[in-house]
């Protein structure tokens, strides 16, 4: 490692531990040339997993714009930041796990709505009607009567359709 103060590559590691979940090793450091301290994070390096859009593209997975799609969906409801970073986090391990190297995006759209279904209804509601290209109300309402006959209705939520 070469010391960000004075550029040397002559370092001594002070401390090592556990980080991110034990996804990532922490290391503080110290440069043997002007005693400056510094923090490095040592990660597995993984292969790019590549995902094949609808109309053919491909572009690498992309954790933040996941992040982003599934935080859309859940705006102004009851969900918190760390539930939404955890779905991501689910998917991007199982998507690693089962070994992908090109995935269709369909299928991580499928494994989003799985999980925002055991979440929030609405939010699960809302992704669905992006993923699934709703074209009109029809669509949302037989999404939501599905839902309905899917999970237990909550007696604090009033029925929507009839």
């Amino acid at each position: 490692m070469r010391c960000p103060k004075c550029g040397s590559s002559q370092d001594k590691v002070i401390d090592s531990r556990e980080a991110r979940e034990g996804h990532a090793i922490r290391r503080r450091r110290e440069c043997m040339k002007c005693d400056f301290r510094f923090t490095t994070y040592e990660i597995v390096e993984r292969e790019e997993l590549r995902v094949v859009k609808r109309n053919g593209a491909r572009e690498n997975f992309n954790r933040d714009k996941l992040l982003g799609g599934v935080r859309k969906s859940c705006e102004k409801r009851p969900v918190k930041m760390e539930q939404l970073e955890q779905l991501v986090d689910d998917i991007a391990n199982e998507l690693e796990e089962e070994g992908y190297r090109e995935i269709p995006s369909t299928v991580i759209g499928a494994k989003v709505m799985r999980r925002l279904e055991a979440i929030d209804h609405v939010a699960y509601v809302r992704y669905a009607s992006v993923y699934r290209q709703f074209e009109d109300v029809g669509e949302f309402i037989d999404e939501i009567k599905s839902l309905g006959e899917r999970s237990p209705r909550d007696g604090r939520q009033p029925e929507l359709f009839r």
